[in-house]
């Protein structure tokens, strides 16, 4: 059984609280299923005890507010810290931050959560990551902490974080496979009906999203495009002419609406493109994915998962393919 302390304060996402809670009920609702005791028992608390209007304007109620009651292991060995969007940097509530420096067992943030971890040290030489909007100031202000900008959550050694919002789903179903196994998890994310359960190594970048944050139409289009067509010819002079630019001018306004050279989202979409395939289509060889995916050649893939994921495509499939 692991008992979990999840601590809400004013104005937190409120999908940061709820999103892993469904989860972790949830899991405990299948392991009973099978005959096997439940997997969590989840408390949240709130400094003082009182309701926590959230940022969505729905008030929560805390279960208790004791300071005392939840910095020992027996009443919980998993604290949890979600965040919110007002600024990362307000000083963490004394409370929080006593709790913290002395909890004996994992904790987790989601979303920026992780700036309330770093303030009382937690990830101090660790490997964390955060919303994207916040990896490079949460870099800037702990310099001590391997920022991963990319993942969706990391995990190093009894830290647990994760990215924005729904990324703390992925956090607890991840929770749930190191607590109770790969199958669990699986069935826990086909009852609560997610496409898949995301590895914590998958990019919080993603061509729809770009497209969302693009002015111009055209280029809106082209990033959709790209993404279902990994496989084409995506060279700046082909992609400008998709658009009816000159490439130079494309290449400006590609890097100005997106954040990024295309280049870069090509080697990012090619990259999330392959793992999709190897994580759903246990069929494909590994040639074909490279083709697929448009690396070529399978060379050219082991290359780009080595550099980026730090591990081989077979190895990858191995690890994150979808199956009971």
């Amino acid at each position: 059984m692991r008992r979990i302390t999840v601590w809400i304060r004013p104005h937190v996402q409120l999908l940061d609280v709820t999103g892993p809670i469904e989860v972790w009920s949830t899991a405990s609702q299948v392991l009973e299923g099978r005959g096997r005791r439940p997997g969590y028992e989840v408390r949240t608390v709130a400094p003082g005890g009182g309701a926590v209007r959230t940022s969505a304007g729905l008030t929560l109620m805390p279960d208790g507010g004791s300071e005392g009651r939840v910095a020992t292991a027996r009443e919980a060995d998993t604290l949890v810290v979600p965040g919110s969007f007002g600024d990362p940097m307000t000083p963490c509530e004394p409370a929080l931050l006593r709790v913290l420096e002395r909890w004996p067992g994992r904790v987790a943030s989601v979303c920026a959560g992780a700036f309330r971890l770093a303030q009382a040290g937690r990830l101090s030489g660790r490997r964390a990551t955060t919303h994207w909007l916040f990896t490079e100031r949460l870099g800037q202000e702990f310099p001590d902490i391997d920022v991963e900008p990319d993942a969706l959550w990391v995990r190093d050694g009894d830290a647990w974080t994760s990215a924005g919002v729904s990324a703390g789903i992925d956090l607890a179903l991840a929770m749930v496979e190191a607590d109770h196994g790969r199958a669990i998890a699986i069935e826990v994310a086909r009852l609560l009906v997610l496409h898949m359960k995301r590895p914590g190594g998958q990019s919080q970048f993603s061509a729809v999203l770009a497209a969302q944050k693009a002015e111009q139409a055209p280029l809106r289009e082209l990033l959709v495009w790209m993404h279902d067509h990994p496989h084409e010819d995506l060279r700046v002079p082909v992609l400008a002419r998709r658009v009816a630019m000159s490439p130079r001018h494309f290449a400006r306004v590609f890097t100005r609406e997106t954040g990024s050279t295309p280049a870069a989202v090509v080697r990012r979409l090619r990259l999330a493109a392959a793992r999709r395939m190897l994580e759903e289509d246990g069929r494909a060889s590994l040639a074909q994915v490279a083709e697929r995916s448009g690396h070529g050649t399978l060379e050219s893939l082991r290359r780009a998962f080595v550099r980026h994921l730090g591990v081989a495509p077979g190895a990858y499939r191995d690890r994150f393919a979808t199956a009971t």
